[in-house]
């Protein structure tokens, strides 16, 4: 049974931006109490009138409700409706006793005069013309808003994007979506190209029309970008292109021939591994970044006589001062940073990377040179802090990072990077930079940074190769490092005290293909044998909450599980699920946030998922002043929600330690649970404990590489549950995804 309901929508008490669903009171003239109704909008406001066809339900909680079927929004037809929906707060500028105000002069004929005769509302007290057309502007929005929103949610489009594509195009949207809806993958963030072809092919666009391949051939450059690529070879940009596209190859020939002569992609020829010359294509501005980055490498790669004598003499007087003794693959590593513009140091775990970028700092303070300490990510930074002593920062923060966006070029879903102060034109004023971790280091990064770097500028390299690449694309240590044009040290001696450890016994082990004990004999690496899920599940628990805190002296949210997938029963989605319910449960007091899947929850450990140059951070003292600020919260940062505010629809999240954020509603998009995270995402942290549940999973995952990562991620102690057989198929499964990369044979070009 239905029943037909026609009111004023009084509050609206919780909506989902995701999906539109909607819980809100109606006012209506037949009830004096307020109607509790559910249902899907695209848009709803307060004060707004609905005639409405419901079903009636009693909740268990909340008692009678009435289920919206379908909707239709009405005028209000007299003067008290009117007063209402303006006083709602609907229209900017207007509160109740404005709103009063205006319905009590012109009465019934309120919307009339507002629409049409604007300049009579000036006639009442406290409105200036000025304000009259404002509140007439504002008025013609709102339906226009609500009118758009109704048309997109036809695309099957939602709230949230509407609101986007409203906002960019106004009441333009209409042409755009009838005649090139492609714009929206390039002008709207948060829309890619298969929405956009979504929308067109509803609105009966063609599939082979040029504007729709050119929208799609940009987009598998993209999403190559968005996997670490920076070009796909010509076989697989083709297969790719038309299985997205379901066109033949000779349908794709004119549009990439636009492509190419707009400068818009770029065809290369490269040898890819050696194995034979191939043709590529790149986005523009991946290919540009590349060349830029192999020039200003060998720009800055210059050789400097300093006389091996010299540097012996304060080797030895560095070796007292410092209480320690380098062997000759160490001394030989100062050396290169003394002889070289350009010096690579990689080694694994305990082979004395730190020690070696100790003595190579010394060495430079001894030469009265300045020096800048660097990493990709904050916890990296922090923790180079701590074993130099000497002040470090992340790249972004070194690079003076602006608040602004810098225009590279990007499109087509390709976020665009910051801008920085220190560039070409403002370069870093130092006579050394050490950057550790370089594996993470992507190509735009690296671009930034180069640009920075002034000529005469020695530039120093940290990093494990064998570590997983960036997240971001390009693979820029592997290639500087295989292009053999840079001098490169490579430590591989396990010190004593390190080889104490079986972390980095076996993380070594691990790397060189040799299978592991799993005997639990070990003080700092277990292995605990359970082949159900249900089973891993329990002591993930267990080991998290419970066990792990204590054993290596840290908090419950320092303790990290790392897993090789996003989704499936042992993935990142569903274990953040299980693990919020046990560590974070619901309470009295603490609020929520429901965004999309997901429910954010003041006390929940939180990761950004993308990167934001804008967003600014304040990191305040105990008596809450300001002592710092900045722009920018990178994807991998992690945090925790310490309020949520559902008035002021934010949400305040403590990253670092010490920097805070408030995150408004709408950007929830860049965040999600962290309680359990991939291994890609870790790289460049270092945790007291980590818990890798490891049973079965795809091939292209399950590899060498990844185990690599996962296990020297932990300073103290590494659990691996699940099944033996999968830890040992991964070490003995070397091959990596693959990850196309041309900056090795730039550099070997320009060589």
């Amino acid at each position: 049974m239905t029943i037909e309901l026609e009111g004023c929508v009084d509050k609206i008490v919780f909506r989902n931006d995701e999906n539109g669903y909607t819980v809100f009171e109606l006012a209506t003239k037949d009830s004096s109490e307020l109607l509790i109704c559910v249902g899907s909008f695209s848009y709803i406001t307060e004060g707004e009138y609905y005639r409405l066809i419901c079903g009636e339900s009693t909740h268990n909680i909340y008692g009678k409700q009435y289920k919206v079927i379908s909707s239709e929004v009405i005028e209000p037809e007299d003067a008290a409706a009117m007063e209402r929906y303006l006083g709602s707060g609907a229209i900017k500028g207007v509160g109740k006793a404005l709103a009063a105000r205006i319905v009590s002069k012109f009465g019934d004929d309120t919307f009339r005069v507002i629409e049409e005769e604007p300049e009579r509302l000036a006639d009442i007290k406290g409105i200036s013309e000025r304000m009259a057309r404002a509140i007439s502007e504002n008025f013609y929005d709102k339906r226009e808003l609500r009118t758009s929103m109704m048309f997109l949610q036809k695309y099957g489009i939602s709230p949230t994007l509407s609101v986007k594509i409203y906002k960019k195009y106004g009441a333009g949207v209409y042409q755009v979506l009838r005649t090139n809806p492609y714009r929206l993958a390039e002008e709207v963030k948060g829309i890619g190209f298969k929405t956009a072809d979504e929308i067109a092919l509803r609105g009966g666009i063609a599939i082979d029309v040029s504007f729709r391949i050119r929208a799609g051939l940009l987009y598998v450059l993209s999403e190559a970008v968005g996997q670490g690529h920076t070009f796909l070879p010509e076989e697989e940009f083709f297969i790719s292109s038309m299985k997205l596209l379901g066109i033949e190859a000779e349908s794709i020939t004119a549009p990439l021939e636009e492509l190419l002569l707009e400068r818009k992609i770029m065809a290369k020829e490269l040898n890819i591994d050696d194995t034979g010359v191939l043709k590529c294509y790149y986005l523009a501005p991946f290919y540009y970044m590349e060349l830029a980055v192999a020039r200003m490498l060998i720009d800055l790669d210059v050789k400097i006589p300093v006389g091996r004598t010299k540097i012996v003499r304060q080797l030895e007087e560095i070796e007292r001062d410092l209480e320690l003794e380098l062997d000759e693959v160490q001394k030989e590593a100062v050396i290169a940073a003394a002889e070289n513009g350009i010096m690579v140091l990689t080694g694994g775990p305990g082979t004395g990377k730190t020690t070696t970028i100790n003595a190579i700092i010394r060495y430079f303070e001894n030469e009265g040179m300045d020096i800048l300490l660097a990493a990709p990510t904050g916890r990296a930074a922090k923790r180079i802090n701590e074993t130099t002593g000497r002040e470090a920062s992340t790249i972004h923060r070194m690079l003076q990072m602006k608040g602004g966006v810098e225009d590279d070029g990007s499109e087509n879903g390709i976020e665009n990077r910051g801008g920085f102060e220190r560039n070409e034109s403002n370069p870093l004023e130092t006579d050394v930079i050490i950057i550790d971790e370089m594996s993470m280091v992507d190509i735009s990064l690296m671009n930034a940074l180069l640009k920075a770097t002034s000529q005469g500028t020695r530039l120093i390299m940290v990093g494990d190769v064998n570590q997983l690449p960036p997240v971001g694309a390009g693979n820029v240590l592997r290639d500087i490092i295989a292009s053999q044009r840079f001098k490169t040290v490579r430590l591989t001696k396990i010190f004593r005290q390190a080889a104490q450890s079986d972390i980095v016994v076996n993380a070594h082990k691990i790397n060189k293909g040799e299978e592991i004990t799993l005997d639990n004999k070990s003080k700092d690496f277990f292995f605990l044998q359970r082949d159900k899920v249900t089973d891993i599940w329990g002591v993930i628990v267990a080991l998290v909450r419970d066990k792990l805190p204590s054993y290596v002296n840290s908090e419950v949210r320092d303790i990290q599980v790392l897993t090789p997938m996003r989704k499936g029963e042992l993935g990142v989605e569903k274990l953040n699920s299980m693990l919020q319910q046990y560590l974070n449960p619901p309470a009295p007091g603490k609020k929520e946030k429901i965004y999309g899947e997901i429910t954010f929850r003041e006390g929940d450990k939180v990761m950004q998922i993308k990167n934001n140059y804008q967003i600014n951070w304040e990191s305040r003292n105990s008596r809450g002043f300001v002592r710092a600020s900045g722009s920018g919260i990178f994807n991998g940062d992690c945090g925790v929600i310490k309020n949520i505010n559902t008035y002021a629809e934010e949400l305040e999240i403590i990253f670092d330690e010490d920097k805070i954020v408030e995150y408004p509603f709408s950007m929830l998009e860049e965040l999600e649970l962290a309680y359990c995270i991939t291994v890609h995402k870790s790289q460049g942290s270092e945790y007291p404990a980590v818990v890798i549940p490891l049973l079965t999973g795809p091939w292209q995952l399950f590899n060498r590489n990844l185990l690599y990562t996962a296990v020297t991620r932990a300073k103290k102690c590494v659990t691996i549950i699940g099944s033996r057989q999968a830890v040992s198929s991964m070490i003995s499964n070397e091959k990596e995804q693959k990850r196309y990369s041309g900056l090795k044979e730039h550099l070997k070009e320009l060589i």
